[in-house]
């Protein structure tokens, strides 16, 4: 009998370990990227947007790579349609986040509308990297509160302090951003054809900047993903028709 009480409580002790390394990982993961919300307001800031605008682009859009995106596009004088629409591409990777996790989390749906807004590259890693719905719930939950509150605290300050700080070409905040999103992405670039598309896309969207207006490269970079796979599928295709004609 002392045996059999003893299990229940070493699989209780495992399982709070488990739930405090997703937590660990998780609020490092909100953290380290919380932080670079500084780095967004002071863009922001000093692309001429208001406090308000640049506090309400974190608050309801909350994806740094399409924010960076647009104030980028904003500070190189492209147009204000063009700038949302590259934004806007960026941001559709999201949706594809969400019809995976959806599954994962399979959250009641009252809850679904607000879980959706915390449906971004980092909730989406932590979450996909647990073994469990437990822990997928745990790591979701604690990345996209940790990391929602600090980037919104520290867009805040970085919109604040931009004045104080002044040219943010010569600091290279506008990097920052961008660099967190490809240090999340670069992981997950695990076959060749997901690292052709990334290629592809570098190239196109580095080979267009100088000749088409601000914002216009990244919707062309867009491009990469169908041109990849209409390559890979005529390449998979031939293979087939060999291995016919060889097996007959």
């Amino acid at each position: 009998m002392a045996e059999q009480t003893a299990l229940p409580d070493i699989r209780a002790e495992e399982g709070d370990r488990a739930d405090a390394a997703v937590v660990r990982d998780a609020l490092g993961v909100g953290v380290a990227v919380g932080l670079s919300g500084f780095a967004f307001g002071v863009t922001s800031a000093g692309s001429g947007l208001t406090l308000l605008q640049t506090c309400a682009l974190s608050l309801l859009v909350f994806t740094g790579a399409s924010q960076f995106a647009l104030v980028g596009a904003l500070a190189a004088g492209g147009n204000p349609l063009t700038a949302a629409a590259g934004a806007f591409f960026l941001g559709v990777r999201n949706a594809f986040y969400g019809l995976r996790l959806s599954q994962l989390l399979a959250l009641p749906r009252a809850v679904r509308p607000f879980a959706a807004q915390w449906v971004i590259d980092e909730t989406a890693a932590v979450a996909l990297a647990q073994p469990t719905r437990r822990s997928v719930r745990i790591g979701f939950a604690v990345t996209g509160l940790s990391l929602y509150v600090l980037w919104n605290l520290t867009t805040l300050l970085g919109a604040l302090g931009a004045e104080a700080i002044g040219d943010t070409d010569a600091w290279g905040l506008d990097a920052a951003g961008p660099a967190v999103f490809l240090a999340l992405l670069a992981p997950m670039l695990t076959s060749a054809t997901e690292r052709a598309v990334a290629a592809l896309a570098v190239l196109l969207g580095l080979g267009l900047l100088p000749v088409l207006p601000a914002g216009v490269p990244v919707l062309a970079a867009a491009l990469a993903a169908p041109l990849v796979l209409f390559l890979e599928g005529r390449r998979r295709g031939a293979v087939r028709n060999d291995t016919e004609e060889e097996a007959r």
